[in-house]
């Protein structure tokens, strides 16, 4: 097992105590010790003092607002160790997995991200998403076991610090959705190296049923229709807006999220910055799969 100083488990949460409070208490039983970072969304449920309660060991950030997604940059800041593994307060790891990922980035110095097999619910589901990432056209990746990457997903994945950081982190802009496809692209933009690995494995269990939640559709299209103008050149990103309108419901939620996108258009092109034409082609090789599957009646 690695030494509990090689890499911290960050937990970013809002509102979500007792959910966080259980998932906490499985990092901590770990095999690996790792140090556990928690980053409280700005809360108003207790959280902070509740996890104080019951985990004096563990660390705690209180954010004096909410950050949503980019709350997990304070916790990269905070954590001081070169390996971080990135987890949501419904997520957790398989004893092990902690080891295998800091032992796959020790021998890859340009290996960034290490994205685990994510099984959902107590059902253990493979999630769709990592499905999709076994049958990923990119190159494989010399010596790394697993699939090349262009993105990842936040709830279970062990980053190289100084890659996140040294990319800008998560997009306050973006607040939540597609926040890690922007941190992908800028990640082999900068020349780092991400990859699907199916034996490293964690748990997430999602909250089932409810009422959906429109804001959250809001964002997440608004957050589709300005990622390509973020880094994307200008033929590409018109064609993508195009594809995203299309696949838009005829509704109110998407009415709503037009408009914010348009309204925030002049500050999204002041952030923007092309990418250089190898993200741009490996751009085009996932684009080219998503379109294949759909053509056959596949979702993506």
């Amino acid at each position: 097992m690695p030494p509990p100083s090689r890499l911290t488990v960050v937990v970013a949460s809002r509102n979500r105590r007792d959910t966080l409070l259980a998932g906490v208490a499985r990092h901590v039983a770990l095999p690996e010790r790792p140090r556990v970072l928690v980053v409280d969304d700005a809360s108003t449920d207790g959280t902070a003092a509740a996890l104080r309660h019951a985990h004096p060991e563990v660390a705690v950030i209180e954010l004096d607002r909410s950050r949503a997604a980019a709350a997990r940059n304070a916790g990269l800041v905070a954590a001081r160790t070169p390996y971080v593994a990135l987890t949501d307060d419904d997520a957790w790891w398989e004893p092990g997995a902690l080891a295998a990922a800091v032992e796959l980035l020790d021998r890859h110095p340009r290996l960034a991200v290490v994205n685990a097999h994510i099984l959902v619910g107590p059902d253990r589901r493979d999630d769709p998403l990592c499905t999709e990432m076994a049958t990923s056209p990119l190159p494989p990746i010399d010596g790394v076991p697993g699939h090349a990457l262009l993105s990842f997903i936040a709830c279970a994945v062990v980053v190289r610090r100084e890659a996140i950081l040294g990319v800008g982190g998560f997009s306050a802009r973006l607040v939540i959705g597609g926040e890690e496809e922007l941190v992908g692209w800028d990640l082999a933009a900068a020349g780092w190296q991400m990859a699907y690995v199916p034996g490293v494995v964690a748990h997430h269990h999602p909250p089932s049923g409810g009422r959906p939640r429109p804001e959250r559709r809001v964002l997440q299209t608004r957050n589709a229709l300005w990622l390509p103008w973020l880094r994307r050149p200008a033929r590409a990103a018109a064609a993508r807006t195009v594809r995203e309108l299309r696949r838009c419901p005829p509704d109110l939620v998407s009415a709503r999220a037009v408009v914010q996108a348009i309204a925030g258009l002049p500050g999204v092109l002041r952030e923007r910055r092309v990418s250089p034409p190898h993200v741009e082609a490996m751009r085009r090789l996932l684009e080219d799969q998503q379109l294949t599957s759909a053509s056959r009646g596949y979702a993506g």
